[in-house]
């Protein structure tokens, strides 16, 4: 975490895109540009669902307010304050989500032909990114959890291993933490990356947090990370969509922002980018006492919910050392197959009984999302729904599947699989072909298939079972998932 020095503490209470806007907003600028709701004039009922407020700053880049592709001022001054906010080299505030913050950095990495070794378990973003240049991935497979059903963290010697066969890779990339909370050791993945030369990546979408609370996983900057994807619209308490880029001092910046610009809109939404700029300040100046609450809840919840019986919700009392290296305390996930109930069926009764809206269920497993924005009550209602649940709907859990993970059999790169010839077929006659598309629950949005491989019965049972039990499945282009594309060169 960052030291808040007096000198820090005066800067990060500058927000340079928020000020812009509130000033912008009180000058009587007649709008011939876009867009065209000319400041919500245009279109009423817009400006009734969201507000004056918001419509009124919802504006196209000008003069006094910078412009994204190429910021020589507000922007540029918001990125600064990020960059000494989160300890980075450089920040590049990204619109697309974290999926562009991603994309971007893999593609800065990585040229056609390049190999980048990196867990299976990753999120469809960095695959999308491989079918974009043509890099080649070098799975390390993670370990899994069987009670849990769950993909662990990179063992240390399973990326030395790695590297030692494939010297000639540009980079290590790592999920910090992953969609449960399991943190590598990153501190000593970097390290191996360097010393043969790489660069180490760090996907954290769900790793906000990290930079400003104490006693949390490591973050990817402190830990020497090059690059590293930030959701701040998680766990930072941006709007939907927002995200920033962190780069070391060992990357170009010049090149990232090049690199960004190939794929990020040029039209950026300044209603995003002034809800991370007005976000980064209230972590930086505030962080350590909201995420100190963030974990009380989350502690709590976890007691409250095991007390009940028949659930897990798992914690760090999982980390090993190694493939858990270490767990983000903030997590809360819940094991939910030792009360006969796949984790999105309790996603649904919660959704559809108790107006209780949870970030995900899938086989064996809910996620709540707690952030900044949660209290207690809400927890305890959440616990007692739980506990109802458990009462009314508990049966023999004989006959489940609780595997998340599959290891993957790649034929052919993501790039390569993606464009070539191929011909669709009944999901029911793929066993054995190549696939030539994605497959996945949605969230997380971690493929069980992807370009280039091989279609198993373990990945068709669990595809099918998936969809009986009401997983939101994603990826391929039937909506129903009722035939998958195959390559017709590869049999």
């Amino acid at each position: 975490m960052i030291e808040r020095t007096n000198e820090f503490i005066r800067r990060q209470t500058r927000a340079p895109i928020h000020e812009a806007l509130e000033s912008f907003r009180n000058m009587r600028v007649v709008p011939f540009d876009v867009p065209g709701h000319k400041r919500g004039r245009g279109n009423p009922e817009l400006t009734a669902f969201l507000g004056q407020q918001c419509v009124s700053v919802d504006v196209n880049s000008m003069k006094p307010l910078d412009n994204l592709c190429h910021p020589i001022s507000v922007i540029r001054e918001a990125e600064i304050l990020a960059a000494e906010a989160f300890g980075a080299a450089d920040a590049f505030l990204m619109v697309g989500g974290t999926t562009s913050a991603v994309q971007s950095m893999v593609l800065t990495a990585c040229k056609r032909g390049d190999e980048i070794i990196l867990p299976r378990n990753v999120h469809r973003s960095v695959i999308n990114a491989l079918v974009l240049c043509g890099a080649i991935p070098v799975y390390v497979n993670p370990q899994v959890d069987r009670r849990l059903g769950i993909s662990l963290g990179m063992k240390r010697e399973q990326v030395e291993q790695a590297i030692h066969e494939h010297p000639n890779a540009v980079a290590v990339l790592v999920n910090n933490p992953t969609y449960y909370g399991v943190c590598s050791d990153l501190r000593a993945i970097v390290k191996l990356a360097h010393d043969h030369g790489m660069l180490c990546l760090a996907d954290e979408a769900h790793g906000t947090h990290f930079y400003f609370g104490e006693d949390l996983p490591v973050s990817a900057m402190d830990a020497g990370a090059d690059m590293a994807s930030v959701s701040m619209h998680k766990s930072g308490g941006s709007l939907t969509q927002s995200s920033f880029l962190l780069a070391g001092p060992n990357v170009h910046a010049g090149y990232v922002r090049q690199i960004i610009n190939l794929t990020q809109t040029t039209s950026a939404s300044y209603l995003l980018m002034s809800s991370l700029d007005i976000s980064r300040r209230n972590l930086a100046l505030r962080g350590d006492t909201i995420f100190r609450e963030v974990r009380r809840i989350a502690e709590y919840a976890r007691a409250e919910i095991n007390s009940i019986g028949g659930y897990y919700a798992f914690g760090p009392e999982m980390i090993n050392g190694d493939s858990i290296f270490d767990f983000d305390p903030i997590k809360l996930s819940v094991h939910t197959l030792d009360i006969g109930m796949a984790g999105i069926e309790v996603y649904d009764l919660l959704r559809d009984d108790y107006d209780i809206q949870i970030e995900f269920g899938d086989i064996g497993n809910i996620l709540a999302y707690l952030s900044i924005g949660d209290r207690f009550q809400e927890i305890e209602r959440l616990v007692s729904a739980l506990a109802e649940i458990r009462r009314r709907y508990q049966r023999d859990k004989t006959g489940m599947l609780s595997q998340e993970y599959i290891d993957p059999q790649v034929v052919a790169s993501p790039q390569e699989a993606f464009y070539a010839e191929k011909e669709s077929l009944p999901i029911e006659e793929t066993e054995g072909r190549v696939c030539s598309e994605f497959v996945m629950c949605y969230p997380p949005g971690i493929p069980i298939l992807a370009p280039g491989e091989r279609i198993t019965k373990d990945i068709l049972d669990y595809i099918l079972y998936a969809k009986e039990k009401g997983c939101s499945m994603t990826g391929p282009e039937d909506p129903n998932i009722e035939r998958l594309n195959v390559l017709t060169s590869i049999k």
